[in-house]
């Protein structure tokens, strides 16, 4: 299974705000865009999406920034991914021109179990467990702000 960029970019925007520590200055979207190697518009519209989930807290004004919420630090992985993809099927079954077999497919079921088999691999694991060591130093680096 291959996750969609935009699925990619949220992951990755995600563990970024996680390793930010108490005290720290939120990050704007700008800085996570940069930190992550996305344009800002790519950014903005994942941080949204993240908004609407409930996982990322978004402040305007002066000390405003993104944090990551209680939920969004120890969210299942695999229900982020799951609200993230959407709840499309594997193979494009229906459309324009259906596909001849979709009354008798069994591969259609067949794909639908392994996307669920991946989804289910991803529920232990929360964001928390994504940013732990190596990854979180790693994370930290990934935004320097000039001094002064």
């Amino acid at each position: 299974m291959r996750l969609t960029k935009f699925t990619d970019l949220a992951l990755r925007s995600v563990m970024r705000l996680a390793v930010l520590k108490d005290g720290d200055d939120p990050l704007a979207t700008r800085e996570v865009a940069e930190a992550v190697g996305v344009p800002y518009t790519h950014a903005a519209k994942a941080i949204t999406r993240l908004q609407h989930l409930g996982v990322v807290e978004a402040r305007r004004g002066r000390g405003g920034g993104l944090t990551l919420t209680e939920l969004g630090r120890h969210a299942s992985v695999g229900w982020l991914v799951r609200e993230l993809e959407g709840d499309g099927e594997v193979v494009a079954c229906e459309g324009e021109t259906p596909c001849p077999l979709r009354g008798a497919c069994r591969l259609r079921g067949a794909l639908r179990a392994a996307q669920e088999a991946f989804y289910s691999a991803l529920d232990p694991l929360t964001v928390a467990d994504l940013v732990a060591s190596p990854t979180g130093p790693v994370l930290v680096g990934l935004t320097v702000r000039p001094s002064g």
